[in-house]
């Protein structure tokens, strides 16, 4: 199964922060520059412009993943995983 290594996430940063250990099997992410890392792997969280819905202001970041020394069937475990814990509702 191909994922998309960048794409827009309607997330708060703690949200998306407070998930990751979980969604990346890692206890400890390292936070450098802005950016987060772990073995092998590297995801970038910018903030974008906020998605408005009527009076509603949900506040979203492009996520892009790069990873560094891990096999392509290690980069598909580990995006399976990933999706996984920051999978929304919806179709």
């Amino acid at each position: 199964m191909k994922f998309p290594l960048a794409y827009d996430a309607t997330t708060t940063r703690e949200d998306f922060v407070r998930v990751l250990p979980q969604a990346t099997g890692e206890a400890e992410v390292r936070e450098i520059d802005g950016g987060f890392c772990g073995r092998g792997w590297s995801i970038r969280l910018t903030p974008i412009s906020p998605l408005t819905i009527g009076l509603v202001r949900l506040e979203r970041h492009r996520v892009e993943i790069a990873f560094d020394g891990l096999d392509p069937a290690a980069q598909d475990a580990f995006m399976r995983r990933f999706a996984l814990y920051y999978q929304r509702g919806g179709g």
